[in-house]
């Protein structure tokens, strides 16, 4: 099994949400390091010397530093930049505490990037940059890395050989020639393809628990935000079809459209029959209305919707649609346009039922996020009520499907058939009708931004619980649907906030 830099780094975070501090990560990592160099070489006689960045890598590279000292190890630490630079905090915390060593250590900070250090010794560690790495080196990184190559020494790297992409293998540029490598948690794509750069290859388990990959956490949420450049313009950040509503219910899309907007998309068109979409237009100044012929959505329709699908970068349909014959004939009808164009789709309420007669699989991008009741409409079955048999039917109905399944309950359920992902966020408090369409308008707007509908899926399923659970922390359960939709930034912009929240909730059963 492997994993990607940009799944580590979410790994690590949504571990810190679950108690596993990036302290004890960090810990962990560099002690695994100095284990694997005093099992192969003798303290009395080897000096090690390790070049350290100013970021994570650095500090598991400190970390392995106060080991080895503790172990009669003769130590060189070599920062590649000012101390002033480590702006990252548990690794700033285990360079202060080498401070209080150095008389048993050499500490050199390196701000000449035009000069590579001065430095021997028998072995020598590569803690400058691990994963993450896209762009070529720069000084004083790139000094290092040629001193590291050019030394006569045993070469360590730590995670990944600085100078080597994590997830391609590809050399950018320069990178260290490792002698050994000592990844963490789980392979690394790109070193099993440059074997000349990682030399024997070790994987240390840090504590992270396996389990910890199945939850979704906030860092699902940081794979799916994108940041916004200044140079941003309207329509970068996707255009959201929302199709429901009909003569009995308008509050639904409505709820969809509002839970996009705040979610980042920046365009929300609802489509619905022209006395619904007039309603819906009242109750806000920021929302967009299609006027549809008709008291209920029907295959006369197809044509107005056809036409938007055309600046649509994503569709959710089904909130407020009621059952009308005519209704599921269009369903299918614009589910098969959808297809054709290979939008992105998120079904739901009678979009879904509509789907549950006609279904099959499919090869665009579809998510769908049945409740209970609806989850037994689509295959037939009630979900058990054991987690990890649910999970497992989940994941085969979402692999007979070729989608993406969001069952919702008191734990989330999601997974596209290969992946599964379970979600505790929410209360019961979200029982509340509406909950569903600001959950529906969350995934919406991240798969209009171009987000995989998998993480897409998991992160809207973090965030609408973890709005619930903040209006639950301030209102009690005497909460509407619209009050989840003020808290959507701040789940957003600060996802580990909700720990604090978590922590006071009651047990969830």
């Amino acid at each position: 099994m492997m994993i990607t830099s940009r799944e580590m780094r979410a790994l690590e975070v949504n571990s810190e949400y679950f108690g596993v501090s990036r302290l004890q990560l960090m810990e962990n990592a560099g002690r695994s390091v100095a284990a694997e160099i005093s099992s192969r070489f003798s303290a009395d006689k080897t000096r090690v010397a390790v070049f350290c960045g100013t970021g994570e890598n650095g500090g598991d590279g400190f970390v392995a530093t106060r080991h080895l000292i503790s172990q009669g190890f003769n130590v060189e630490v070599i920062l590649a930049g000012s101390s002033k630079d480590i702006v990252d905090e548990a690794a700033l915390k285990n360079w202060e505490a080498l401070q209080s060593l150095k008389e048993f250590i050499v500490l050199r900070e390196v701000f000449d990037s035009s000069v590579a250090p001065d430095v021997d010794a028998e072995v020598v560690v590569d803690a400058l940059l691990g994963i993450g790495l896209k762009g070529s080196l720069r000084p004083p990184i790139l000094q290092s890395v040629r001193k590291i190559n050019e030394m006569k020494a045993f070469r360590v790297a730590v995670d990944v050989p600085t100078g080597i992409d994590s997830d391609t293998g590809k050399v950018l540029g320069e990178a260290v020639r490792a002698d050994l490598t000592v990844t963490f948690h789980k392979m690394k794509p790109g070193l099993a393809k440059t074997k000349e750069h990682t030399g024997e290859l070790i994987i240390k388990d840090i504590g992270i628990p396996s389990q910890f990959e199945k939850f979704a956490g906030p860092g699902d949420v940081s794979l799916v935000v994108k940041p916004r450049p200044p140079d941003a313009h309207k329509g970068d950040f996707g255009r959201l079809l929302v199709i429901g509503g009909s003569e009995v219910f308008s509050g639904a899309p409505t709820l969809v459209a509002l839970a996009a907007l705040r979610t980042g998309v920046d365009l929300a068109y609802i489509a619905a029959p022209q006395k619904t979409a007039i309603a819906i237009s009242s109750m806000s100044p920021n929302l967009i209305t299609l006027k549809l012929d008709g008291e209920h959505l029907n295959p006369r329709n197809t044509a107005v919707i056809k036409r938007h699908l055309e600046t649509s970068t994503a569709v959710v349909m089904g909130p407020g649609l009621g059952l009308h014959k005519e209704t599921e004939d269009a369903v299918i009808e614009i589910v098969e346009v959808i297809e054709e164009k290979r939008i992105p789709l998120l079904l739901d309420a009678d979009g879904l039922k509509a789907f549950a007669k006609h279904k099959k699989k499919v090869k665009f991008p579809l998510v769908l996020t049945p409740h209970a009741g609806e989850y037994r409409i689509l295959t037939g079955e009630q979900p058990s009520t054991d987690l990890k048999e649910r999970a497992e039917e989940v994941q085969k109905t979402a692999r007979s499907l070729n989608a993406v399944i969001l069952l919702k309950g008191n734990v989330d359920v999601v997974s596209d058939g290969d992946d599964v992902k379970l979600n505790f966020t929410g209360n019961p408090g979200m029982t509340v009708g509406g909950t569903g369409d600001t959950l529906s308008g969350i995934v919406g707007a991240f798969l209009a931004q171009g987000a995989n509908p998998f993480e897409a899926a998991v992160a809207g399923a973090f965030i609408n619980g973890a709005a619930g659970d903040f209006v639950r922390s301030e209102k009690g359960y005497h909460m509407v649907p619209t009050d989840l939709i003020d808290w959507i930034p701040r789940v957003i912009d600060d996802p580990m906030s909700h720990v604090k929240v978590r922590k006071s909730a009651p047990k969830r059963s």
